[in-house]
């Protein structure tokens, strides 16, 4: 059986900061999360859905993702379990966005590989405080 890859990531690719890719249908969320992040110095690209998220990906090379769970046609668990399936992306953290903080979620979030499950609406410290960890995380 042969897995769904994304593109390899460019080993010539020059880095401009560390560059945090979010995904969500919601532009409001996208749009909040763009804000709190940019302040916080990080580089920001956007992405509507997985689908985008996934042509984005090797263009953009995030340090972190932030995926939102509730998407239509390929929604956050399967969009985090591609990437994870991707050997260029496997390492990556993600983060997942929840509007229910139940267990199920964050379960299933680490089912598909995600690093943590985050509750909405985003709150500004929380979101910080688990992309700082998991960046650390990612970078020792």
């Amino acid at each position: 059986m042969t897995r769904p890859f994304l593109p390899e990531a460019p080993a010539d690719a020059a880095c401009t900061g560390t560059t945090i890719l979010v995904i969500d249908d919601s532009a409001t969320i996208r749009s909040a999360a763009a804000k709190i992040l940019g302040e916080a110095g990080y580089r920001v690209v956007v992405a509507e859905n997985g689908f985008e998220a996934l042509a984005k990906i090797a263009d953009c090379q995030p340090a972190l993702i932030v995926c939102d769970i509730v998407m239509p046609r390929l929604d956050g668990y399967r969009t985090c379990a591609l990437i994870k399936a991707s050997a260029a992306y496997h390492a990556t953290p993600v983060l997942m966005l929840s509007s229910k903080e139940g267990l199920f979620d964050r379960a299933r979030g680490a089912m598909a590989g995600a690093s943590a499950c985050l509750a909405k609406p985003l709150a500004r410290e929380a979101l910080l405080e688990a992309v700082r960890l998991h960046l650390a995380g990612h970078f020792e």
